[in-house]
């Protein structure tokens, strides 16, 4: 068998493919409407803000970084979506007013990190509850709900002649943008540098603190770009929308074979991933199992992802020490 065959077979997306049509087989023998058109519908249009995010925040873990305030922003920028809208101003307006908070969101994030020193794990926990407090300080325990037409029906629309939601076309070009910058550009190369090895990164010139601060703000703006698309499919801003969201959005990422570390990771991986994640949370709300439960089922896979790829290296490194032994003896 040629190596680099060989390799393909033993990847991490090869394994996700097996993943994958396991959970097609479960899915389809546990609910007569797993194969429906319409199923297919409501499981694409559930996990469309939960991909969305899961981009960006690839690229931030490749480089040895994470961002846990993404659901927040969410949450955050439907609120200013839906106060502004509510006071009387046009709704382009409150749309371009919640994305720039999404960029200022994200700038802070940036900041903190790069400037202070901080973890990015400490930092986003803590804009988490910051973003989330503000959203409820803004709206309260009320919601907005009187959007025009044309803005909701964006968000429940279907492409005409066909089941796939009208928010996929924002995913489908945001992916191939994605996939041409981590995989086929120069800026995508020095993301990998920098999760491998900041050190060696930054004595090649790269300027790590610069595409960190870039990452956060990108990070943040998607974020509200989702909020603003959820708001559009329920038709509803609420200070806790999108709650728990980033829970699925790590799982994702990591269930995609990207290194917690930094340094690995393909975004293909990462779109088997969401289809993974988006088809067990749709079977188990099939079967009617609560969403408590499907939070641990997600939280099961989270850890797996973690788990599995570090007993595979040390596998991996046992066998290769034994090669070694076997050859010098």
């Amino acid at each position: 068998m040629p190596q680099i065959i060989r390799k393909l077979l033993l990847s991490w997306e090869a394994l996700l493919i097996l993943v994958f049509l396991v959970v097609v087989i479960l899915g389809s023998n546990l609910s007569q409407y797993f194969f429906t058109g319409y199923n297919f519908s409501a499981l694409t249009s559930d996990t469309l803000e939960r991909a969305l995010m899961a981009l960006p925040m690839t690229l931030i873990v490749i480089v040895g970084e994470i961002d846990l305030s993404v659901a927040s922003m969410m949450g955050l920028s439907s609120v200013i979506l839906g106060t502004l809208w509510a006071s009387g101003h046009p709704l382009w307006q409150a749309i371009a007013v919640a994305l720039l908070v999404g960029g200022i969101a994200g700038l802070f994030n940036g900041l903190c990190v790069t400037l202070l020193g901080l973890p990015s794990l400490v930092v986003t926990l803590g804009t988490l509850a910051l973003y989330r407090g503000l959203a409820y300080v803004i709206m309260g325990d009320k919601a907005v709900s009187s959007f025009p037409d044309a803005f909701t029906n964006f968000g429940f629309g279907k492409f005409p002649g066909t089941l796939i939601p009208q928010p996929a076309l924002i995913f489908i070009i945001l992916t191939i943008i994605f996939v041409i910058v981590l995989h086929f550009s120069r800026w995508g190369r020095q993301l990998y540098a920098i999760g491998n090895n900041k050190e060696a990164a930054r004595f090649a010139g790269i300027k790590i603190n610069r595409i960190k601060l870039s990452l956060s703000v990108i990070s943040s703006i998607i974020a509200a770009l989702a909020g603003i698309i959820f708001t559009a499919r329920f038709s509803s801003a609420r200070p806790d929308n999108a709650q728990g969201f980033e829970l699925d959005v790590v799982t994702i990422v990591l269930l995609g074979g990207v290194n917690i570390l930094g340094g690995r990771g393909t975004l293909l991986g990462v779109l088997l991933a969401i289809f993974i994640v988006a088809m067990v949370r749709n079977t188990l709300g099939l079967i009617d199992i609560s969403g408590d439960i499907q939070n641990f089922v997600i939280g099961l896979l989270l850890i797996f992802s973690v788990l599995l790829p570090n007993l595979v290296q040390r596998i991996q490194a046992l066998m290769a020490r034994r090669r070694l032994a076997v050859s010098s003896s």
